[in-house]
């Protein structure tokens, strides 16, 4: 049977372009009996200072992963914030999906040694307080679908979780949730010259009806102009090195209730064979690799909208020059906040359900502390 988490989706209208995010008349509201799944980390910028960045994503996605795997579809309106995510999900699925994050949790708590707070709100819990939960599809390549969201009900949702509120407790010690496709085998992503620059804005008091407008300068000023344009994941895709650095946590991830050990020199074996294959551009049976690597490119998430722009952009220093003038001087006029955080390098983590499909996905956040570290450095 399919969710009806699903079927509602599906009736999204799709947005051809990401500027069609922009355009309040693609948003629908969310039904007022469904419910909005988050989860953060705790501690998130800590870990990330310790050099734990790969396991505050993994532990962000793995909600994701966890809920499409559990409903057995990838029709699910969702938003990746690096150290967390968010979802809204049928009250007909609720059971299905409150066992899901308990379990990831778990894991999370078990597996990544770190605290994965998890909650699920009513939407109409947050409209009772003057909030809304509106959501769009975007179109990312012709096998995805990216979500935008604005009224402030994820957030709303998002600050009732961190006081405590319509919480999901961790499951039992060894629960684990089915976290099959949810891998970061990619290596670290490094511009030839420049920064990685994680960028968050939002409406501020004075914004009115300009806030568009100045989303549009934005995505004008980082490259993000042209359809596809602007992603620091070059676009014939981003390479890797063997063993991959996140093969431990994939490890953890995709064990099921098996021994660890064997999952570890299963994945030595197979990660070498991928390796081989999309070094040297091979092709095995239906299995493309110059495809899969453009589509890695395409299927990335360097740009998305939740009450306000976020982007990961590569930068020199000329461009961040301007961008920090824009701003700063938006800022002043108090028609912006804005938040941001500069970094040497991008990572992804990623949803591959099936290596033949196009349908793999890619969350992209910046290595030294990307949007969790941005909206931390919020200017209003």
């Amino acid at each position: 049977m399919t969710p009806e988490t699903a079927i509602f989706t599906r009736s999204l209208p799709v947005g051809g372009e990401f500027r069609a995010v922009l355009d309040g008349d693609l948003y629908r509201p969310a039904p007022d009996d469904w419910l909005i799944a988050v989860s953060d980390v705790v501690g998130s910028r800590k870990a990330i200072a310790a050099g734990r960045y790969k396991a505050v994503n993994m532990a962000g996605v793995a909600l994701i992963s966890a809920l499409m795997n559990a409903l057995e579809t990838q029709q699910l309106p969702y938003i990746f914030g690096g150290d967390g995510a968010a979802i809204i999900c049928s009250p007909a699925d609720r059971d299905v999906v409150a066992d899901a994050m308990a379990r990831t949790a778990a894991w999370v708590r078990d597996d990544l040694g770190l605290e994965l707070r998890a909650a699920l709100v009513p939407v109409s819990v947050v409209r009772a307080e003057g909030y809304d939960v509106q959501v769009q599809a975007t179109r990312v390549s012709e096998a995805v679908n990216n979500y935008a969201f604005r009224g402030g009900g994820l957030s709303r949702a998002e600050a009732l979780m961190k006081k405590g509120e319509y919480a999901v407790a961790p499951a039992p010690p060894g629960s684990r949730p089915d976290l099959t496709g949810l891998s970061c085998r990619w290596s670290p992503i490094k511009p030839d010259d420049g920064k990685i620059v994680s960028i968050i804005i939002e409406p501020g008091e004075a914004a009115g009806e300009s806030f568009p407008a100045m989303a549009e300068t934005l995505l004008n000023l980082v490259g993000m102009q042209m359809a596809g344009g602007g992603s620091p994941v070059p676009k014939q895709g981003p390479s890797g090195r063997w063993p991959p650095e996140g093969l431990e946590m994939e490890a953890r991830a995709t064990r099921g209730e098996g021994s660890l050990a064997l999952r570890r020199i299963a994945l030595y074996v197979w990660t070498l064979f991928a390796w081989i294959i999309l070094t040297f551009g091979l092709n095995v049976g239906s299995f493309n690799a110059r495809h899969y690597r453009e589509f890695t490119s395409l299927n990335t998430d360097y740009r998305k909208f939740q009450d306000g722009l976020r982007v990961t952009a590569s930068l020199g220093e000329t461009e961040l020059a301007r961008l920090n003038e824009f701003l700063e001087g938006e800022r002043v006029a108090k028609r912006l906040r804005y938040g941001l955080c500069v970094q040497d390098s991008a990572i992804l983590t990623c949803y591959v359900p099936s290596a033949t499909s196009d349908s793999h996905f890619h969350f992209l956040d910046g290595a030294g502390g990307g949007y969790a570290q941005a909206a931390e450095n919020m200017k209003s």
